[in-house]
């Protein structure tokens, strides 16, 4: 079994993966150095070598560019998104670092360049039927974008980001949120609603609490 990486050999695999999918080949040592503002290549070639030691890589060091990342699919149909424990506080946060672990899925899914996956709290998306320990997909969108019925993940005036409804009428754009109990606001400055993104989807792992479905019938 591999042995666990660090936060600078996750992302330097991660970068790795993505610079590969883009461009058929592996970035060199160098441009692995120049990404990560790390100034030695000894150091670079360090951590490719405690990439390759847990089983991550195979290495010919005797080629800039002569690494192979295992167990990753890196066919063009599969896309990294990004995923996040709990809704980030700006749109910026989907393409950071700050991710806690990634998802390879079809691109069909996530195919939209700044996708990323948040896991489902409490009962905050109970509504749409989705559970705690649920993914969701969100893409990216600007509000004009989202049609009527959307749901988002959002900041509004300043607020925390959460999950809102948008619809219109003839008085403007509302938003709403999604526990019982919240009323829609009528947003007349709409650039006071920032986007993250736009609820498009979710993945479930059917062996956690999630999965527990009742047949009982009502």
């Amino acid at each position: 079994m591999s042995q666990a990486m660090n936060d600078i050999e996750r992302r330097i695999l991660d970068y790795m993966v993505t610079y590969l999918r883009s461009n058929t080949y592996q970035p060199s040592i160098r441009e692995i150095g120049e990404r990560f503002g790390i100034k030695s290549t000894k150091t670079v070639s360090e951590h490719l070598q405690a990439l390759a030691d847990k089983g991550f890589l195979e290495r010919d060091p005797s080629r800039s560019r002569g690494v192979r990342i295992l167990g990753v699919d890196l066919t063009p149909d599969a896309v990294t998104v990004p995923c996040f424990e709990a809704l980030p506080d700006d749109r910026a946060a989907s393409h950071s670092d700050r991710a806690e672990s990634r998802l390879t899925v079809d691109r069909r899914l996530a195919g939209a360049k700044g996708s990323f996956f948040v896991r489902a709290q409490d009962d905050e998306l109970a509504v749409l039927g989705l559970m705690p320990g649920d993914w969701i997909l969100l893409e990216p969108a600007d509000l004009h974008d989202v049609p009527d019925g959307g749901v988002v993940a959002a900041q509004v005036g300043g607020a925390p980001s959460s999950y809102q409804r948008v619809s219109r009428n003839g008085r403007g754009v509302f938003v709403q949120g999604l526990k019982q109990g919240d009323a829609p606001t009528l947003v007349e400055q709409t650039a006071t609603v920032r986007i993250l993104g736009r609820v498009a989807g979710f993945v479930r792992r059917f062996d956690g609490p999630a999965a527990t479905v009742s047949l009982t019938a009502h």
